[in-house]
């Protein structure tokens, strides 16, 4: 849903207010300007009326500023306020701060300082040069937590990790017979549709493309083509008649395999249209998530889904590598203590004092109730 479309006579009650509103419009990028940033800006005048607005709408076009700096009728002797400091570099565009100080705002306001490493103060300092008062950390936590997959690829170079599974009210994905369509709604699996559109990649297991032969696009097709990625270590999963390489000519394939696997094996997923990945093994045998994490940092890809069985899932949980949970639960019941739960792996011995989720939104889908959280990191940690 589009935010409300503000007129010049609206007048915000406090600066919270109106880095609430760059906040939120920023979302209007979200699956469009990555692997930049999600940014918005909104120009006030000394009473906060509104003047103009704008939002980094796709990679490589005007950033923010840029965008309620042209939008502005005058900018002189206005107030900026910006949910990310201002570029101070040349990228895909000019640098933003230079085109912050010809505005001749008075004041800009800023709601975090940019991660990238790079960039990080540049802008403020640039700023400060030419006397413009500068004011950060309003609404600071929302803001960080705006930018926080951009955040983990420049400080960390790997994606923001979102898992994702539907469950029942005990707590199952699928019967003891395998069993598990569906479990949720339509409408709850249109909200799965639209969460792939805004990915990167979509990670499962071989396990899953053996049991479900899913196809794992985005219907309809969102802004973004997301990358279906197999982890396989023998390759033994994938043949000529999945849906994965039916729909080849939709969304790429990437199969991960062991690195001791023959290349002949290597040559046979190449011969079907699938890129191959080969990754080293943990001490457990399993492949190393963290080695393929590295990959996909490489590749600039920003968000990432995990939606496979409970081994996969498992396998992010024991390795720390899960930033943020969608989990979908039905208003049914299967027991059976050969029914499957979403997390495998070696998981925890104790249960936690505090919750593992924080900025916690819960949503309805029919009679389906969806649980999205960030995973609570440390505050030694780099997001």
């Amino acid at each position: 849903m589009s935010p409300e479309v503000l007129t010049r006579d609206h007048i915000f009650p406090d600066d919270e207010s109106v880095m609430r509103r760059a906040l939120l419009i920023a979302r209007q990028g979200r699956g469009c300007a990555e692997p930049n940033p999600l940014v918005g800006a909104v120009i006030v005048d000394e009473q906060r009326r509104f003047i103009s607005e704008g939002w980094h709408a796709e990679f490589g076009s005007d950033h923010a500023e840029i965008v309620a700096i042209q939008a502005a009728p005058m900018t002189a002797g206005t107030r900026l306020f910006v949910t990310l400091e201002p570029c101070s570099h040349h990228g895909q565009t000019p640098p933003c701060a230079d085109a912050v100080i010809a505005a001749g705002f008075t004041e800009v306001v800023i709601g975090c300082r940019d991660p990238a490493p790079h960039v990080s103060g540049r802008g403020i300092s640039r700023l400060q040069e030419f006397d413009i008062s500068v004011v950060t950390g309003v609404c600071g936590a929302e803001a960080c937590q705006l930018i926080a997959p951009f955040s983990m690829l420049q400080l960390n170079r790997r994606p923001w990790i979102h898992a994702k599974w539907a469950m029942t009210l005990d707590g199952r994905i699928a019967a003891s017979s395998g069993h598990s369509k569906w479990i949720t709604s339509e409408l709850s699996r249109r909200e799965t549709h639209r969460l792939r559109g805004v990915m990167d990649a979509i990670i499962t297991g071989a396990g899953t493309i053996r049991s479900d032969d899913p196809e794992l696009t985005a219907r309809p097709a969102g802004p973004r083509v997301p990358t279906r990625i197999v982890l396989d270590s023998g390759g033994n999963s994938i043949h000529a008649e999945l849906r994965l390489i039916a729909t080849l000519a939709v969304a790429p394939v990437l199969v991960c395999l062991a690195d001791d696997q023959t290349a002949g094996t290597v040559k046979r997923l190449g011969s079907l249209g699938a890129e191959v990945l080969q990754l080293p093994r943990t001490r457990h045998g399993q492949l190393c998530m963290h080695s393929l994490l590295q990959e996909l940092g490489r590749r600039n890809m920003t968000n990432v889904l995990v939606e496979a069985g409970a081994g996969v899932l498992g396998a992010f949980f024991d390795a720390q590598l899960m930033d943020e949970v969608h989990a979908f639960i039905a208003p049914k019941l299967i027991g059976g203590a050969g029914a499957l739960s979403p997390i495998g792996g070696t998981g925890l011995k104790t249960v936690p004092v505090l919750p593992d989720l924080e900025t916690v939104h819960v949503l309805r889908f029919g009679d389906d109730i969806l649980i999205r959280g960030r995973i609570c990191r440390p505050r030694s940690s780099n997001v």
